[in-house]
């Protein structure tokens, strides 16, 4: 039973660590050359399968490790790697690659 018990404790405490660890992530992307909201970008946790899309006014919202780096892309704009933090602005440039049919 003091076993059992012990284990449970151990494992309490280990999962407020990782509970702990994670942090909110938000923000906005934006089209740097109008300044129009990008729907449907993707906004991806690197080195993990945490990720999600931005809203119909660019805003997006996830739980990221802290320290974490952020990959947002969006089809014929370029991809941006950046820091993960609160409050975040992001300006998408237009990718100067031609899209093939």
């Amino acid at each position: 039973m003091e076993k059992r018990l012990m284990t449970f404790i151990a494992c309490l405490f280990l999962s407020i660590g990782l509970a702990m660890a994670q942090s909110q992530v938000s923000g906005t992307v934006t089209s740097a050359e109008d300044g129009a909201p990008v729907v449907g970008a993707s906004v991806k946790v690197v080195g993990t399968h945490t990720g999600t899309a931005t809203d119909a006014d660019g805003h997006f919202s996830l739980n990221a490790p802290a320290n974490a780096k952020l990959q947002i892309s969006y089809i014929g704009m370029a991809t941006q790697t950046v820091k993960a933090g609160r409050n975040m602005d992001i300006k998408l440039e237009a990718s100067s690659e031609s899209l093939s049919e």
